[in-house]
C-alpha cells in the first residue's frame, strides 16, 4: 500500500493511521465524524478507505442518527435496504438488533449482492455492545483474487453467479433462534430478489479485480448445484484465509466504514444472547462490470 492515505490525512490536520494487518484494516485517530469536516478531510477518509478496505474510528459515541446520515452522505448517495424497514425518523438507517431477530450476520457475505447495483460503502455505528463476544471480521476480496494462481484467476473470471436473498440461512448461520428464523422468512426473504454477477468484477474506483462471492450465492450460472458448491467453496476459501482478514473488537460509539465492493464481513455470534445493537447506513453503488465488460443483471426484484 502506498503512503497516499497518510499524506492526505496529514494535509487534513494530522490525524494518525494505525494499520491493523498487512492486507486489510486501519484505525484512524483524532477525527470527529460528527463535527464539521472539510472536503479535504472527507477526501482523505475516502482515500484511506480505498487503500485499507475497512477503517475504524473510536470515540464517536456522541454521534446522533442524523449526524451518521449526514457524514455518510458526504461519501455518496444514501440507499435504504431493499427488504428491511429503516429506523423511524431517518432516511436510511437500518437498526441491527440481535434481540429483534435482524442483528446477526454470522455468515461471510458482501452486503445486498442480491441486487444488481449493491452498495458501494457501509457505515456502521455501535450502540449497545455485549460484555464479551460480538466482534466483526472483514476479508479483502481483492487480496483473495491476487493470491489465486493464473489458472484459478482464469477460471474465476469466466464464472457468473446467481445471488439471492432467499438462501438456506438455517444451514449456514449458527445458533439460529426462532425469532431470527421468523424475521428471515417474514421480512428479509418475503420478497425474493435475484441478481447475476460476475465472480470477478472491476473495482470502479481503483481498477482492481475483486471476487464477488459470499453466502448470498445460490449457484454458479450454467452449473448444477453440486458443481456450483465445489466452485464456490474453492474460491471462497481464498477469501477467508486468515492472512486476508482483520478482526475488530467493538466498543460503544465505534464507527466502521468498509468498501463493500472489495470486502466480505462476518459478525461473530459468540455473545450468548446478550444485547447487541448496531446502526448501519449504506451508500449507493454501481452495477458491477466483468473483466470482459459485461454488466451484472437483475433477474428478479421483489416478486
Amino acid at each position: 500500500m502506498s503512503a497516499q492515505p497518510e499524506a492526505h490525512l496529514a494535509r487534513a490536520g494530522n490525524p494518525s493511521i494505525r494499520r491493523l494487518s498487512g492486507r486489510i484494516g486501519a484505525e484512524i485517530c483524532d477525527i470527529d465524524l460528527a463535527g464539521p469536516l472539510s472536503d479535504e478531510t472527507v477526501a482523505a477518509i475516502r482515500s484511506a478507505l480505498l487503500a485499507y478496505r475497512v477503517i475504524f474510528f473510536r470515540g464517536q459515541g456522541h454521534m446522533t442518527d442524523g449526524q451518521q446520515e449526514a457524514f455518510a452522505g458526504r461519501l455518496g448517495d444514501l440507499v435504504p435496504h431493499p427488504t428491511e424497514k429503516v429506523k423511524a425518523g431517518t432516511m436510511g438507517i437500518l437498526e441491527l438488533d440481535a434481540a429483534a431477530g435482524n442483528g446477526k450476520a454470522d455468515v461471510w457475505h458482501t452486503d445486498v449482492t442480491f441486487v444488481d447495483a449493491y452498495p458501494r460503502y457501509s457505515v456502521l455505528r455501535s450502540i449497545v455492545i455485549p460484555e464479551y463476544g460480538g466482534d466483526t471480521m472483514w476479508a479483502s476480496t481483492v487480496a483473495a483474487y491476487e493470491d489465486l494462481s493464473p489458472e484459478l484467476k482464469q477460471l474465476a473470471e469466466s464464472l457468473w453467479a446467481i445471488h439471492s436473498n432467499k438462501y438456506d440461512y438455517a444451514s449456514t448461520a449458527t445458533n439460529m433462534t426462532a425469532a431470527e428464523k421468523a424475521h428471515y422468512e417474514k421480512v428479509f426473504a418475503s420478497a425474493q430478489y435475484e441478481a447475476k454477477h460476475p465472480v470477478v468484477r472491476i473495482h470502479p474506483e481503483t481498477g482492481e479485480k475483486s471476487l464477488v462471492l459470499g453466502y448470498f450465492i445460490q449457484r454458479m450460472a450454467g452449473h448444477n448445484h453440486v458443481d456450483s458448491a465445489h466452485l464456490f467453496n474453492l474460491l471462497q476459501s481464498h477469501v477467508i484465509r486468515p492472512e486476508n482478514t482483520v478482526r475488530w473488537n467493538w466498543r460503544v460509539g465505534d464507527v466502521a466504514i468498509w468498501d463493500n465492493q472489495a470486502t466480505q464481513h462476518y459478525a461473530l455470534n459468540d455473545y450468548d444472547g446478550q444485547r447487541r445493537v448496531m446502526r448501519r447506513v449504506t451508500i449507493a453503488g454501481e452495477v458491477p462490470v466483468s473483466v470482459d465488460g459485461r454488466r451484472s443483471e437483475q433477474l428478479r426484484k421483489g416478486a
